[in-house]
């Protein structure tokens, strides 16, 4: 039987070539996002694009509810959408944070909680949750990013145990560098809030470092190939790590000490 997916943060990166590549192997494939314009031509791989505001309780239930009207179920949730502002916490308005937290956290939360009904009910489900390296270790300048990611792992850790006795699986995948237009955006706003205050060097330091990363960046193919693997196992691992770096962070961050760790992260920061 075809399984149904909703895939957020279709319109770019990693969600777009998830999207593609599930559609590829024969999934019902839905691909949501704010910027439905930019999700057109997913609909030659078969996609259908579906406009969904992380932001709004209202377009997040029409979303659900709409899949669910016309293909009966969603099998498979995967939590792409994120916002990934970077700044110094002094610089930062709190409304941009709670704005961050909103999308990157309160949306997957209220998503899941719309999808599990359906999920419980068919005795099926797998909710894949789009982490980062980046709740694992941190950097300077990107301390909402990093606490909303931290929550995603948390959230999923207690939620797996949560579902497991109805057949849902929750599965966390941890990218590393990977080509996304967040980075731009990230360090666009950066530059724009503590470009100019007393963290200015530690921004253009941190800016630079992001440079580099984006230099080495994987190609999204390289994800979407990893939710593949962790949605079609029986018994799939609890967390997937992939793409530029990832695997050396998270080995050097279990590895080293707190203060051992800032040392070297700092010194990328020159």
């Amino acid at each position: 039987m075809v399984k149904t997916v909703l895939v957020t943060g279709a319109s770019a990166g990693i969600g777009k070539a998830t999207a593609i590549y599930l559609a590829q192997n024969g999934y019902n494939v839905y691909g949501a996002a704010r910027r439905i314009e930019k999700m057109q031509d997913l609909k030659t791989s078969g996609i259908k694009p579906i406009s969904l505001d992380l932001s709004k309780e209202e377009s997040l239930v029409a979303c659900v509810n709409q899949i669910i009207k016309e293909a009966g179920s969603i099998d498979i949730l995967i939590n792409n959408a994120g916002s990934g502002y970077y700044g110094a916490l002094e610089d930062m308005p709190i409304s941009d944070a709670k704005y961050q937290l909103e999308v990157n956290v309160f949306a997957v939360a209220r998503l899941i909680q719309l999808v599990l009904p359906i999920m419980r009910k068919n005795n099926y489900g797998k909710i894949v949750n789009i982490s980062s390296v980046g709740g694992k270790v941190t950097l300077p300048m990107g301390v909402w990013y990093h606490a909303s990611k931290f929550a995603i792992e948390g959230l999923s850790d207690a939620l797996r145990k949560e579902v497991k006795s109805f057949g849902i699986d929750v599965i966390v995948i941890e990218p590393g560098g990977t080509k996304s237009e967040m980075t731009g955006l990230g360090t666009e706003y950066l530059n724009r809030v503590s470009g100019n205050t007393a963290y200015t060097h530690l921004a253009k330091g941190v800016s630079k470092m992001y440079a580099e990363t984006a230099k080495n960046a994987s190609d999204p193919i390289v994800i979407a190939k990893l939710i593949k693997e962790g949605i079609e196992a029986n018994n799939p691992k609890t967390r997937y790590v992939g793409a530029s770096g990832a695997k050396l962070m998270l080995f050097l961050r279990k590895l080293l000490s707190d203060k051992m760790f800032d040392k070297l992260v700092m010194s990328q920061m020159k």
